[in-house]
């Protein structure tokens, strides 16, 4: 009797020594070595399987096979074939604000998507590591939405069905496994630089940079998180975008380690999560840490407005003929037409049904004095629909010896101006208004001229619908 009590004791005592020395103070470091269970596993994947990447795996699910417009004919894709997709995890639950889930991106630096994994286990961080390269084997795992119509590609290892349509449940133990499998390779993840406006669904699930970033004005004491809500909270954030901000929300977690802190109140970057709203509806960033905020600069300041069009006054579905603009069309039939839908309006032109094997049409704003002010930049935005394979339509021009009349466009001196067009942030998202990002202007002086030329063919099927807004053009 006592030698058995006296071996408990030993190895209670053994079991204890080993649990601390490998966790002090929390520190769950995943050791290099995987075990020759999950080495095996994963080299027998490699060896049996085919790899596929991301855009393959999301390309599986159709979240609406009846294209009626709805989702509750959505059905998770069940993966039958030997196949497997790498990532590498951008996201961590280590801080608490994220749960029993976590994203892959298909890239340390400059990743084109990422996909989401949830799973039935707490802590992920200790087993997926930021960094850490996964490989997913496929078979038997579905591939849908974790609500149906939030728009995020996510893999679950089972289904159920509602009134609402099916969605994807969490990876089991079992699964966790046999399914989710780490290699030693731990990289360092590169944030992504982006703009609040330059964000499409692509990088849901990519670890993102924004700088010049701030927390809006009236937020100046509160904390991440409000006490008041439930689950979570969106804070707005904002950059200063010509005298106009750029907005977008950082959600956090009741969850969180850090709910409590409180914002930074100066400007600088935030390295976080693209995710959604929990209906989808709507893009936000989400933390993996605290530490990735740096906001201790001189909070911006927006810069007075020198000329501003809203086309507010459009009337729609007419010859664009705003006081002091040249329409002028250099080659076909069409010119730059008024546009309002819901309220909006704004410049449109297409050339779809015109017959025209050549069409060239110059919108030009008035003359904007460059002389008053220093550090002038022009900003836009532009929205897009039936886009062509290969058409990019739009160029943007300034001039300072243009004097207004439409029969000297072409012997005006005309230069074009660097901008992101919405056709170049996303194809796929039709008629949504996309930044045109800031263009320096501070180098002309004079009287400035801005000119949006549209170039197509409806005979050749260069026909995208293109549409501009919100003109301004501002200064110090």
């Amino acid at each position: 009797m006592k030698t058995n009590k006296f071996l408990k004791v030993i190895l209670g005592l053994i079991v204890t020594f080993a649990i601390v020395s490998c966790v002090q103070d929390d520190d769950y470091t995943v050791p290099n070595s995987l075990g020759n269970e999950e080495n095996a596993a994963l080299n027998n994947l490699l060896a049996t399987a085919t790899e596929v990447d991301m855009a393959y795996v999301k390309a599986l699910y159709n979240s609406d096979p009846n294209n009626d417009g709805d989702n509750d004919d959505a059905i998770p894709f069940e993966v039958e074939n030997d196949i497997y997709v790498k990532g590498y995890v951008s996201s961590s639950d280590q801080t608490g604000n994220f749960f029993k889930e976590f994203f892959i991106q298909d890239s340390p630096e400059n990743p084109t998507g990422a996909l989401k994994i949830i799973l039935e286990q707490v802590d992920s961080y200790n087993q997926f590591n930021k960094g850490r390269e996964v490989y997913v084997s496929l078979k038997g795992l579905f591939i849908g939405e974790e609500r149906t119509g939030n728009g995020i590609y996510t893999i679950g290892g089972g289904t159920e069905f509602d009134q609402y349509g099916g969605t994807v449940t969490r990876i089991n133990q079992n699964q966790i496994g046999t399914n989710l499998l780490r290699s030693q390779v731990t990289e360092e993840i590169i944030p992504l630089l982006v703009t609040f406006s330059g964000l499409t669904d692509q990088q849901v699930g990519v670890f993102v940079q924004v700088d010049n970033v701030e927390f809006a004005d009236d937020l100046n004491g509160e904390s991440y998180f409000d006490p008041v809500q439930v689950f979570d909270t969106q804070r707005i954030m904002q950059v200063c975008n010509g005298a106009n901000y750029s907005t977008l929300s950082l959600e956090t977690s009741s969850f969180a380690n850090f709910k409590e802190y409180l914002l930074p109140t100066g400007n600088g970057s935030i390295k976080a999560i693209v995710n959604k709203t929990f209906d989808g509806s709507t893009r936000i960033l989400a933390l993996n840490d605290v530490a990735d905020v740096d906001m201790e600069g001189t909070r911006c300041s927006l810069d007075e407005t020198i000329f501003q069009e809203t086309f507010d006054s459009a009337i729609d579905g007419t010859n664009l003929d705003l006081p002091g603009w040249t329409n002028f069309a250099e080659a076909g039939s069409r010119v730059w037409r008024e546009e309002v839908y819901q309220g909006n309006g704004y410049a449109e032109f297409n050339p779809f049904g015109s017959g025209n094997a050549s069409n060239i049409a110059w919108l030009i704003t008035p003359g904007v004095d460059m002389d008053s002010y220093d550090g002038e930049t022009l900003t836009f935005q532009t929205a897009h629909a039936y886009p062509d394979a290969g058409h990019e339509p739009l160029e943007v021009y300034v001039s300072t010896d243009y004097d207004g009349v439409p029969a000297n466009i072409s012997t005006s001196t005309w230069t074009a101006l660097a901008f992101t067009a919405s056709y170049d942030i996303d194809s796929d998202s039709w008629n949504s208004f996309k930044d045109s990002g800031n263009i320096d202007l501070s180098s002309y002086s004079g009287t400035a001229y801005i000119a949006f030329v549209y170039t197509g063919s409806d005979t050749s099927n260069e026909n995208m619908t293109l549409r501009v807004d919100n003109v301004a053009i501002t200064g110090q």
